[in-house]
C-alpha cells in the first residue's frame, strides 16, 4: 500500500510541492495502480508468446555506407554566414562569461 509519506518523499525528490488535497488524491490514485499490477501479476501466462511488436511490419536495416555526393565542407561552409575553424559558428545562448578570443 501506498502511503502519504511515500507520495510525499517522491514529491519531495522531483522538487515537487503538492497541496494535502493532491497527496491525498495521488495517494489513492498510485495505490489503485500497485493493485492493478498486483492483479495483473496473478494472470496465467504459461504458453503465451510473447508481443514484441504490434503491426505486421518487419523494419528493414541498411548498410551503413559513407557516400560521397561530391559536395566539399568548403561548399557546404559558402552558405552559413559566419564559420570558425571549419565549423559553422553560431551566437552563444548561455553565457558563461566567456569572451570571443
Amino acid at each position: 500500500m501506498i502511503s502519504k509519506n511515500d507520495v510525499t518523499h517522491v514529491a519531495n525528490l522531483a522538487r515537487l510541492s503538492l497541496s494535502q488535497d493532491e497527496i491525498d488524491r495521488f495517494t489513492s490514485q498510485l495505490d489503485q495502480i500497485i493493485a492493478m499490477e498486483d492483479e495483473l501479476s496473478h494472470v496465467e501466462t504459461e504458453g503465451v508468446k510473447p508481443t514484441t511488436h504490434i503491426t505486421d511490419e518487419i523494419n528493414v536495416f541498411r548498410n551503413d555506407v559513407v557516400v560521397n555526393d561530391g559536395i566539399t565542407r568548403e561548399d557546404l561552409l559558402s552558405n552559413v554566414p559566419e564559420t570558425k575553424d571549419g565549423l559553422i559558428k553560431v551566437p552563444s545562448i548561455i553565457d558563461k562569461g566567456e569572451t570571443d578570443a
